[in-house]
């Protein structure tokens, strides 16, 4: 009887070790170390190609087959919806060749312009790519390619607006497109104006065409495009505030890819490429690329 209890209370004494080491492992047999390990690998993918230093933008790309390029599909002519529903523009006609070269396929993702920084940097797209000015706050929070074409931050009204100048919005509304540089550019101005910020530039113009507001501030790029296609009676304001350039906004960790990208360009300029797309949606070739 002795001899049986002790080896009874030696089982018992057994038991919480097997329990732990029960615990410590999963239906694979791994350690609380290894899965950790696992779930922290595949965090960092999401939406970060450098895994361990290592810079995987470019390799992520060509092996997924898919360039996905974020945008405002309302900017014209940079990249907006036709009335075929299709997606095209100035930009997409320079990353669809991009993307011919690199041997991937161009997926066009529209995106909220307030939140794209946040879509870009969650991995839902590869890039921002329409009409994206360059400013401070951008260079800091992203990997911006060379300018590639330069801009200037205008005002347009109504062609029998009596707004001749700058001077005339004393106390007038002017509608601007919310998280652009135009935003930020119009509330740092100092002008008596009240800002109305709306979704979109397109939005903007028919807040103008209905009078509810005296003006719009936006990208002569867009102005410019809208009053030689529509015939629509606008008129630009001789004194602008800012000029700005456009680039490419990729993630702060994707060199590899924002180097393939701008050497592709630099590509289509030498063989002319970057002109007849240029010429097809300006009439000229009025890029800054080299």
């Amino acid at each position: 009887m002795k001899k049986n209890l002790i080896k009874a209370l030696a089982a018992l004494a057994l038991t919480p070790a097997m329990l732990l080491a029960g615990c410590s492992a999963d239906g694979n047999g791994d350690t609380p170390e290894e899965t950790s390990a696992s779930v922290s690998d595949g965090a960092a993918n999401d939406g970060n190609s450098t895994d361990a230093g290592e810079d995987k933008s470019l390799q992520n790309v060509l092996d997924s087959g898919k360039f996905v390029l974020g945008l405002d599909a309302t900017f014209k002519p940079m990249g907006f919806t036709d009335e075929q529903d299709n997606i095209v523009g100035f930009d997409i006609d320079l990353a669809e060749e991009v993307c011919s070269r690199m041997g991937v396929e161009l997926v066009k993702q529209p995106v909220d312009w307030d939140t794209k920084e946040q879509d870009l940097n969650a991995g839902k797209i590869d890039c921002i790519w329409n009409g994206l000015s360059i400013n401070e706050e951008r260079q800091e929070i992203m990997n911006l390619s060379d300018p590639y074409m330069k801009n200037d931050m205008i005002f347009v009204v109504k062609k029998d607006s009596e707004i001749a100048t700058q001077a005339d919005l004393d106390g007038k509304a002017v509608a601007v497109q919310s998280g652009s540089t135009a935003q930020e550019i119009l509330n740092e101005s100092g002008l008596n104006i009240t800002a109305t910020e709306l979704a979109t530039n397109v939005e903007c113009l028919q807040q103008l065409d209905l009078d509810l507001v005296d003006a719009v501030f936006l990208d002569s790029v867009v102005a410019n495009y809208e009053i030689s296609t529509t015939g629509k009676d606008y008129a630009i304001l001789p004194d602008g505030l800012s000029p700005e350039e456009y680039a490419i906004g990729f993630r702060k960790g994707d060199q590899a890819l924002r180097d393939e990208v701008q050497k592709i360009l630099s590509e289509m300029k030498a063989d002319g490429k970057i002109e007849e797309i240029s010429t097809k949606w300006f009439g000229s070739d009025i890029t800054t690329i080299k």
